[in-house]
This record gives structure tokens, sequence and C-alpha cells, in this order.
């Protein structure tokens, strides 16, 4: 008797893989929910009506929400970018890091940011996600840039490096989410003009040119 024609079978175990542009239709789904209905009420289910998917298309990839979440924000269109310049100035450095698309200041990331603040307080496997593979690795880039700034001779070598690193974060965040005011690119590069600046180099605010930011993606 013949033999018939067997199907090709996945190995035990292993399921198809999410990824590319699919992937990236997840990710930007999760992120657009995350900014407009938070952390909190964000499910798997609205996730994969949202981009067209079935839940065990998400569970596929990602084990837990927080898991897809974090992956969200570290690689989504339009996730917070926040990037470790190297331009050789201090202030030149903390202007790109603040005053450019996916920057401390840009509403995306306020918005992103704010949808996952309430989480942080009470979601201890997400808080723990989001400080391992976000805050942490981030205020490594903080510290470099002040490092750096310290080895050229631009902060004074009696500053706390370690006290300075989250300070200009703090500020921008603080205003967004306390004070609930916005911080243009103005208002950015007056903050590290007027307090961050001077706290770095012992000097006062005025030996520092008049606040004016960097351009938004290199434009005069």
């Amino acid at each position: 008797m013949p033999s018939l024609p067997c199907r090709k079978a996945h190995r035990a175990g292993t399921r198809p893989r999410v990824e590319g542009a699919r992937e990236a239709e997840i990710l930007d789904a999760t992120l657009d929910l995350l900014g407009s209905v938070g952390y909190d009420r964000l499910t798997m289910d609205a996730v994969a009506a949202a981009a067209k998917a079935s839940k065990a298309t998400l569970y596929r990839r990602w084990a837990t929400k927080a898991d897809l979440v974090m992956d969200a924000i570290e690689r989504a269109k339009g996730a917070p970018q926040f990037v470790d310049p190297d331009t050789g100035s201090l202030r030149e450095d903390l202007l790109q890091v603040a005053c450019v698309p996916g920057g401390l200041n840009d509403t995306r990331t306020v918005s992103v940011l704010a949808g996952i603040v309430s989480a942080l307080h009470h979601d201890q496997e997400f808080a723990e996600l989001f400080h391992r593979r976000m805050v942490a690795p981030k205020l490594a880039e903080f510290r470099a840039i002040f490092e750096r700034a310290q080895h050229r001779g631009e902060v004074d070598s009696t500053v706390d490096i370690e006290l300075l690193t989250p300070l200009l974060a703090a500020i921008i965040l603080h205003r967004s989410f306390i004070l609930r005011l916005d911080t243009d690119d103005l208002t950015a590069a007056r903050i590290i003009d007027e307090i961050v600046m001077p706290a770095a180099t012992r000097r006062p605010a005025s030996a520092y040119s008049p606040a004016s930011p960097t351009s938004r993606q290199g434009q005069p």
C-alpha cells in the first residue's frame, strides 16, 4: 500500500513565531491603547481587536500583558526614544535628550508614561520589568552623559553624578504628571540652562547663552 503524504508538523512544544510587520502592527496597537486607556485598562483582548489579530496570536509571542507592553514601549513606532547622544557638549547632549521627537518632552512620550504611572505603584511584576528594561538602562545613559562631561572638565569634580543623573527627567516628568504643566522645547532649554547646568558646573545660570532649544530633527 503506497504511503500517504505526510504534513510537515511543528516540533512538539514549538509555535509559529509572530515577527516582522505583524509584530510591528501589534506593538503599535499596544502603544496606542496604552496612551489612550492606560496600562490598568489595557487588555490582551483589546490589543487583539485593535491589531485585528487573535488573542492566541498574541500569546504565541508574549506570555503576559507586562511583556507585551514593555516590548511596545521599547520598540513600537512612536515609542519613547531616549537617545544617548555624544555631541562633545553637555548642554547639547541634554537638549538632544529633551528636545527631539520621542524625547522627554514629546507629547507621545508623556502620554505613554502617563499610561503606566498607576501600574508602577500597584503592579509589582510590571514595575520590576519596567525598572529593569527601561529605567535602569536610561539612567545609565544619563549617567554616561554626565561622566563624559566630567572627564572633559565641564562638570565640576565635586559634583555627585548619582544625584545629578535623574535631575532633568525628574523635573520634566514632575511638571507633566504632578503639576500638569506642558514642557515645550523652550521651557526644557530653560530648565537645562537655569537648573541642570548650574548644578553640574557650579557656575551661575548667567554663564550660559539664553535658552534656545535644539531644532527638531536637525531643522534650522
